[in-house]
C-alpha cells in the first residue's frame, strides 16, 4: 500500500470510498462460496460464521486493532501502541496520504473482516457458533493485527527493516489466514466421515455467484490498495483481472489432463487461486509477469487441494491449498517478476535484480507462516481447552443449521407461529467431491 501527501484529494477519496464497499462485499461474496461448497446441512451456518465476523472485526478493529495495527509503531517494529484506541484522535479532517484517516481506517476494516472469515472454510460442518464468536475477535488482535503492522505499519519490521515487498495482502491476508485454518484444522481434528464419505457440494450456482462477487470485490481490494485513483491502480486493477483468468484457466488445463474434464468448481477456484496469488504482487509486477503469477497458482493449487488426503488434515473448503499455498506463490514470485516501473526502486530475478528481493521475500513468508500457524494452533487449544471448541457427534452428523441455529436453508414454508413445516434437508446435490 502507498501513502502521499498530506491533503484530502477529492478524486482519491471517492475511489477509495468505493473500493472499500467493494471490499466489504467481498465477505458476502465469500459466505455464499462456502456456502454452496458445504453440505445442505450446513450452509446456514457457513454464512452466519462469515456473516458475523464482520460485526465482531469491525468492534475489535475501532476499540483497539486499528491503533495496534497502523498507529506509531511501539515495540521495536512488532506493533503500534493504543494511542488512538476507540478512533481517539482522528477526526474527519485526519489525513492519511490524500484521504480521510477515517476512511483509510475503514477500508483497512475491510481487509481484517475477511481474513478472519476466511479461516472459517477450513473448519466448516464441525466448529462451535459459540467457540466462532470467541475466536474471532481473539485472533484479529492476537495475529492479523500484529502481522499487518509487520507489513504495513509505520516501523513494521518486514517491510520497513527487512525490505519485503507485499501490495495488498499476500502475508497479512492469505498466509497468515492459510496457515491459521491449518493450525485450527489440526487442533478440531477431521469430520467424520473423512476420506470415507462423499462430502459435495451442495450447489455449485451458489460457489460461482460467491466466486464472482468475490471477483468484483478484488478489484478494491487490489487497486483501492493504491490508495488513491491513479496509474497504479488501474495497473493493479488490470493485473488483477488477468491473474484471475490464467488462475481460472491453469486449473481448468489441470484436470481436463488429470481428470478427463473440466469442471465449474475447477473453475470457480482456479479464479480465486489465481486472484489470491496477485494480490501481494499485483502493484509491483507487469502484465506479463500478472498472467505468469496467476497461471503459476492455478496449476500449483489444483494439485494442491489433494495434499490433504495424503498428509491426513481435513481442510473442509481448501483454505489451506488455496490461500495459503496461493499466498506462498504470489508473495515469492515478487522476487522473480518485480520491475522498477512498478516498484520505483525493487526488481525481480528476471530483470536483473538478483536472488536479493526473493529472499527478503521468502523471510516474510516463512516468518508470517510460524507466527500465524503458533499462534493460531495455541488460541484455538485454549478455547478448545476451556469452552469445547468442535461441535458434539449428534450435532455434526445432524447438521448445524438446525442444531445450532434452529434453522433449515431449504425448508420453504412454515405452519402457526413459525413452526416449520418439516426438520428434513434434501438430499444434497451429487458433484465433484470437494473434501
Amino acid at each position: 500500500m502507498t501513502l502521499a501527501a498530506s491533503r484530502i484529494d477529492t478524486g482519491d477519496t471517492a475511489w477509495l470510498l468505493a473500493a472499500t464497499a467493494l471490499v466489504l462485499l467481498m465477505t458476502p461474496g465469500l459466505a455464499l462460496f462456502y456456502g454452496g461448497m458445504v453440505r445442505a446441512k450446513s450452509v446456514l451456518n457457513m454464512l452466519m460464521m462469515s456473516f458475523v465476523s464482520i460485526a465482531l472485526v469491525t468492534v475489535v478493529w475501532l476499540t483497539a486493532g486499528y491503533s495496534l495495527a497502523f498507529g506509531p509503531d511501539a515495540f521495536g517494529g512488532l506493533v503500534g501502541g493504543l494511542e488512538h484506541a476507540g478512533m481517539a484522535g482522528i477526526g474527519p479532517d485526519g489525513v492519511q496520504g490524500s484521504v480521510p484517516t477515517l476512511l483509510f481506517a475503514t477500508f483497512q476494516l475491510t481487509f481484517a473482516i475477511i481474513t478472519a472469515a476466511l479461516i472459517s472454510g477450513a473448519v466448516a460442518d464441525r466448529t462451535k457458533f459459540g467457540a466462532w464468536l470467541v475466536f474471532v475477535p481473539v485472533w484479529t488482535l492476537l495475529v492479523y493485527v500484529p502481522v499487518a503492522h509487520w507489513v504495513w505499519g509505520p516501523g513494521g519490521w518486514i517491510h520497513d527493516g527487512l525490505g519485503a515487498l507485499d501490495f495488498a495482502g499476500g502475508m497479512p491476508v492469505e498466509i497468515a489466514s492459510g496457515a491459521s485454518g491449518l493450525a485450527l484444522c489440526l487442533v478440531l481434528g477431521p469430520r467424520l466421515g473423512f476420506k470415507k464419505d462423499a462430502m459435495r457440494p451442495h450447489n455449485l450456482p451458489m460457489v460461482v455467484l460467491g466466486a464472482g462477487l468475490l471477483w468484483f470485490g478484488w478489484f478494491g481490494f487490489n487497486a483501492g490498495s493504491a490508495l488513491g485513483a491513479n496509474g497504479l491502480a488501474a495497473a493493479a486493477f488490470l493485473n488483477t483481472l488477468a491473474a484471475g483468468c490464467t488462475g481460472l484457466l491453469g486449473w481448468l488445463l489441470v484436470e481436463q489432463r488429470r481428470d478427463g474434464h473440466p469442471t465449474t468448481l475447477g473453475a470457480a477456484s482456479g479464479a480465486v487461486a489465481g486472484l489470491v496469488a496477485i494480490t501481494p504482487s499485483c502493484g509491483v509486477v507487469s502484465l506479463l509477469g500478472a498472467l505468469a503469477v496467476g497461471l503459476a497458482a492455478g496449476v500449483v493449487c489444483s494439485y494442491a487441494v489433494g495434499w490433504k488426503f495424503k498428509l491426513n488434515y481435513d481442510d473442509s473448503l481448501d483454505v489451506v491449498g488455496v490461500h495459503l499455498v496461493g499466498g506462498i506463490i504470489g508473495t515469492l514470485l515478487i522476487g522473480v517478476f518485480a520491475v522498477h516501473s512498478m516498484t520505483g526502486g525493487a526488481e525481480g530475478l528476471l530483470y536483473g535484480g538478483g536472488l536479493g528481493q526473493l529472499g527478503r521475500q521468502l523471510v516474510g513468508v516463512v516468518a508470517v507462516g510460524a507466527y500465524a500457524f503458533g499462534a493460531t494452533y495455541g488460541i484455538g487449544t485454549l478455547i478448545d481447552r476451556f469452552m469445547g471448541l468442535r461441535a458434539d457427534e449428534e450435532q455434526e452428523r445432524t447438521g448445524l443449521d438446525l442444531t445450532v441455529h434452529a434453522e433449515s436453508a431449504y425448508d420453504h414454508g412454515v405452519l402457526g407461529h413459525g413452526a416449520p413445516v418439516s426438520s428434513s434437508l434434501p438430499t444434497a446435490q451429487k458433484t465433484r467431491p470437494q473434501a
